[in-house]
């Protein structure tokens, strides 16, 4: 499959370069994961100005079903507008929104190689004694993230807009009716937490800002120092809350049974970093609010790719995955937030 994107791929690509000539993909592999894009890395090769160039880069592309049905191009422009900035970022090339060149829509960017990206290697020498300065990393350039002015980033034309006081509105209704959606089973302690969640909203955020939407330990690129280089999976960023942010990276299910936030830092650690990377201040029962939300939000992207999975639409293990080890596991989370676990 992947021998057979390479020339169609090579192909876009020229007609992107008109400057180059002899441009050829080679080495196309897919990256395990990318429940809600296909990523693949590769390495293209032309020549330009007498030289031979080549340069490692990224692919993700639209697969038929995904996990949770995103806009490619909030996407494409967030990494866009954060590259440069203190939100380490891979540069992006190119978008294409039409499915003709490869049968879905794309984007192209860098690959930052020589990183580290998923959990397992985290909790083993020489990455578990980086712990403490990963997670300190990780909550600054969160609250960077939280800091940036959506309007200078040029955002504010892309990613729609919401007023303060519907932010948490918005997005409890948005998951509230992928659930409906896509339920297999009944889920008594979802719908518990989202009667709660209504019956007891947060005040408006100080300000509108940049949310990632789904900034958790495993979406970064880390070094063995203690390094982040690279904040992926921009997938379902918008404008909000900034507590959402923090709250979904408080989500129980995150800490890998460890007890800390995202498995690194003790939670009080990790508010004290937002803030003063943010200059925002972190009400507490706010930030409950949005983590017992994201309770909510993980739950329905779980049995969003369940359902996927059950009606054929995509029958890749990563979109059975999630519901067969997470939906148990965000129930206790859940009951947890809102201290009903004993």
């Amino acid at each position: 499959m992947a021998r057979m994107l390479e020339p169609r791929l090579a192909s876009y690509i020229a007609g992107k370069m008109p400057q180059a000539s002899a441009v050829a993909v080679d080495s196309l592999s897919r990256i395990s994961g990318g429940a809600s894009r296909e990523t693949y890395r590769f390495r293209l090769t032309w020549n330009e100005g007498g030289e031979a160039r080549e340069r490692k880069l990224i692919l993700r592309r639209d697969p038929p079903a995904s996990l949770i049905e995103t806009e490619r191009r909030i996407e494409f422009e967030a990494y866009r507008a954060f590259h440069g900035s203190s939100v380490p970022v891979p540069e992006m090339l190119w978008l294409e929104e039409e499915s003709d060149a490869l049968d879905h829509p794309f984007f192209i960017a860098e690959e930052i190689a020589g990183f580290q990206a998923g959990v397992a290697t985290l909790w083993a020498e020489p990455y578990v004694s980086t712990l403490t300065a990963l997670g300190q990393r990780k909550w600054t350039i969160l609250g960077d993230i939280a800091r940036a002015d959506p309007e200078a980033l040029g955002l504010t034309g892309v990613m729609p807009a919401v007023e303060p006081d519907q932010c948490w509105n918005r997005e409890l209704s948005h998951w509230e009716a992928v659930l409906d959606d896509d339920e297999v089973e009944p889920l008594p302690i979802t719908r518990a937490a989202i009667r709660w969640l209504r019956a007891n909203p947060p005040p408006p955020p100080a300000r509108i800002a940049v949310v990632h939407g789904d900034y958790r330990t495993g979406n970064f690129l880390y070094d063995d120092k203690g390094g982040i280089h690279g904040i992926l999976d921009w997938e379902m960023a918008h404008l909000g809350d900034p507590l959402e942010d923090l709250g979904w990276s408080f989500n129980p299910v995150w800490t890998f049974g460890r007890g800390l936030a995202g498995g690194l830092l003790p939670h009080a650690e990790a508010i004290a970093l937002w803030e003063a990377s943010s200059g925002l201040k972190a009400d507490l029962a706010a930030l409950k609010w949005w983590t017992l939300f994201n309770c909510v939000k993980g739950q329905a992207i779980w049995v969003s790719s369940a359902r996927a999975w059950i009606d054929g639409a995509n029958r890749e293990p990563i979109m059975v995955y999630p519901a067969w080890a997470l939906i148990n596991a965000q129930d206790q989370a859940t009951l947890a937030v809102m201290g009903k676990l004993s």
